[in-house]
């Protein structure tokens, strides 16, 4: 992996693979660099350079504990400013909140930004989150991921029980301790949509039709951006990349290029 220095001082690391312009792939929570894009990476290596950044916690990012959206917003336009060019940035949930920050930071350095799903921090309700911090005092990473998905996210448990079954969840589970950090800086995250509308770069909002959209903030964001469009991902929810990938590289793609 590739290495640098953001303004903390955290070592930051990436992968970059592929020819064309600059692309900065953001990863969201309960998955990395590798596994957020592993069914859409090499389909956007044909038409792009792709950087994939490895958030606080994978690959060899440091591990921080109290690090908040904005440390890692920093990390990122760390990314984008050792490109040496404007970049299109893409952001998937947890990923997408910090990709619209550091494009906040860079927005000169911006081409074009997706945000895919970007959370509203008070998703997580204070309740939600005692109860997933006994869970990782006690390094039950099964159950972590279990109550995230069945109380935040309220998957059914019928689809939860199917999940335990897939390769997948072996890597969700994986990345349960590291993703404990982006649920604490999420939940502490100051979010005011309305700060960020002065953004001028061109935005494409991306939503499943099968997501609660009440859990985004798609249509806050969308209200005051003034060059954006939201693209609905038909009969996807919050993981299209994964479950209708050629929709998914086609949809980026068209907007990017």
């Amino acid at each position: 992996m590739r290495k640098l220095t953001s303004l903390s001082g955290t070592t930051v690391s990436y992968e970059k693979n592929g020819k064309g312009p600059p692309l900065v792939l953001v990863h969201g929570s309960f998955s990395d660099y590798k596994t957020n894009w592993e069914f859409v990476r090499s389909s956007l290596e044909k038409n792009f350079t792709v950087c994939a950044i490895a958030r606080r916690g994978r690959g060899e990012t440091d591990a921080t504990k109290t690090h908040g959206v904005m440390d890692e917003a920093e990390d990122v336009a760390a990314l984008i400013d050792s490109v040496g060019e404007q970049v299109f940035l893409l952001g998937h949930s947890y990923g997408a909140q910090v990709a619209l920050a550091a494009a906040a930071l860079l927005p000169d350095k911006i081409r074009k930004l997706v945000l895919y799903e970007p959370p509203w921090p008070q998703t997580i309700t204070q309740e939600q989150m005692v109860r997933l911090e006994k869970l990782a005092q006690a390094s039950d990473w099964e159950g972590f991921v279990t109550a995230f998905f069945r109380d935040t996210l309220a998957v059914h448990a019928e689809e939860i029980e199917k999940l335990h079954a897939t390769e997948p969840w072996n890597a969700i589970v994986a990345d349960a301790e590291a993703s404990l950090g982006d649920l604490r800086a999420l939940s502490r995250y100051q979010f005011e949509p309305e700060s960020f509308r002065n953004i001028g770069m061109p935005i494409m909002l991306q939503i499943g039709t099968e997501s609660p959209r009440e859990l985004y903030a798609t249509d806050a964001l969308a209200a005051v951006f003034p060059d954006v469009r939201i693209e609905a991902l038909h009969g996807q929810a919050h993981e299209a990349m994964n479950t209708a990938p050629l929709e998914y590289v086609n949809s980026v793609s068209r907007f990017f290029l």
